[in-house]
């Protein structure tokens, strides 16, 4: 973050100090959430959470080096005090922020938000700093938390924005404005809060609302495969910019198809040139992901053949999203386990299924290790029986259903679809799943693990790879 005083924060958040010998004495260090990320100059902020207060944690924060605690009470050791810890922390951001003037990319979607966040900032990095978050935080505290890690040298800032209630991105737009916006699309995640895709569309759009105009600079990036998103260019007085596969695009993939290994490759069109990209990840969904970066790269003055080959180059950030890692006996494990929704499901399964001609060919079989995708409402069990069919249709070799009544659906729709020997498997929680993937798999075999994050089965993919983590670069593809 930039320096600031402990006088200017309080100022900035309306808080009032206490404890502190010197108001002088300055922040240069990060703002965390979290004690055991204190470095020399921090300011610690206390949440009260479920399962602990950071308010009990205030003293060994500061014995570590940080400055001050932002609190919602006095905590014996040097502290800004307000009434609500996260409105400070995003008072903080957007005072920061407008001081440094960065170029602000702002992205929301049903699905790939965070991949298409990492494609995004691995493109810019190329041409200037960059600054965005680690994993999704994209709420009201990981935003603003990303924000403040800005300092004077930061050319670009990219923020991820979820929401699960219409008003949610208007708010943390209003903490971060941004200077492009971009829409990836508008699915069925959260539906059951939402009530409805059009609902969805109602929050999603709130991020081209906030843009400024195409006179003062406001850039609106929209998939123009997508009716929904299309359809927000009426909300926006920003000049618009298309994505997608579709003739109109601005920026738009040609001949897309995926490799052996299930890898996209595509030839990218831009306004300025074309170029071919054959990519890292895994699976054709990343092509609407790419074009979405190529679009945001080719606003900020990137040429068409250096978009190509930043993508051609880039990887996974973030853990478990497509996570490919070969174990030595030959068994790929594919942890894709950090969450869930009907299309991110779709997609997973179909780049197993092209995954799985390369190893059918070496004698192995493809698996669908997956659990409950949550928050779909009435939804629920015609979205689980769809996966189930469409499991079975793209002739995964064994459904391994996890969990309760959702994971029953999911095993119900591959029994409808067809699946009734032993190609679709019921069972209980992780744990059985992975007595029973460690007693059938053989070399050859890829296994994908997918459910939301609150059923864990990231424990699934972790236990499948004690024997050794192979061939993985790193970065989440196996070479």
């Amino acid at each position: 973050m930039i320096a600031l005083s402990l006088t200017e924060i309080a100022a900035i958040v309306g808080g009032k100090t206490y404890d502190i010998p010197d108001p002088g004495l300055l922040v240069t260090g990060p703002v965390v959430t979290d004690s055991r990320e204190i470095r020399p100059g921090a300011l610690f902020t206390a949440f009260a959470g479920e399962r602990a207060d950071g308010h009990d944690f205030a003293a060994r924060a500061v014995a570590d080096g940080a400055v001050a605690v932002l609190a919602t009470r006095p905590v014996g050791v040097p502290a800004i005090v307000v009434d609500d810890v996260t409105a400070a922390l995003g008072a903080l951001a957007r005072h920061v922020v407008e001081r440094l003037g960065t170029t602000t990319v702002a992205l929301t979607g049903s699905a790939g938000k965070t991949s298409t966040k990492d494609l995004i900032a691995q493109l810019l990095e190329r041409m200037g700093p960059t600054v965005y978050p680690a994993g999704n935080l994209n709420n009201e505290i990981g935003l603003p938390l990303t924000a403040l890690r800005a300092d004077e040298s930061t050319r670009h800032l990219v923020l991820e924005m979820g929401a699960r209630y219409v008003g949610d991105i208007r708010y943390l737009t209003s903490l971060v404005p941004p200077r492009i916006s971009v829409v990836l699309n508008v699915g069925t995640a959260h539906i059951g809060e939402f009530g409805g895709r059009d609902r969805i569309a109602l929050a999603k759009g709130e991020i081209v609302e906030a843009l400024p105009s195409a006179a003062e600079g406001g850039i609106a990036v929209l998939n123009a495969d997508d009716p929904l998103v299309r359809a927000m260019a009426s909300r926006t007085t920003a000049r618009v910019v298309h994505f997608g596969e579709s003739e109109s695009a601005d920026v738009r993939a040609e001949n897309v198809r995926l490799t052996r290994q299930g890898r996209p490759a595509f030839t990218l069109h831009t306004p300025t040139g074309c170029s071919d990209v054959t990519m890292r990840l895994y699976g054709e969904h990343h092509v609407s992901n790419a074009l979405a970066a190529a679009a945001v790269a080719h606003e900020l003055g990137m040429p068409a053949d250096e978009i190509a080959l930043a993508l051609s180059q880039a990887g996974t950030l973030s853990r478990w999203r497509m996570e490919v890692t070969e174990r030595p006996d030959g068994v790929t494990i594919v942890n894709d386990a950090y969450n869930a929704n009907p299309e991110s499901m779709r997609a997973a399964l179909r780049a197993l299924a092209a995954m799985g001609q390369d190893a059918q060919a070496r004698g192995g079989r493809t698996w669908a290790v997956l659990g409950l995708m949550a928050e779909l409402g009435d939804e629920a069990l015609a979205e689980h029986d769809a996966v189930g069919r469409l499991a079975v249709r793209l002739n995964v070799s064994k459904l391994v259903a996890v969990g309760g009544r959702e994971a029953s659906w999911l095993q119900l729709g591959a029994y409808n679809e067809g699946s009734w020997g032993e190609e679709s498997v019921h069972v209980s929680d992780a744990r059985a799943a992975i007595d029973l993937l460690r007693s059938e798999l053989r070399p050859g075999d890829v296994v994908l693990v997918k459910a939301s994050r609150s059923v864990g089965l990231e424990q699934v993919a972790q236990a499948l790879l004690e024997t050794g983590a192979g061939s993985s670069d790193g970065r989440g593809a196996a070479r």
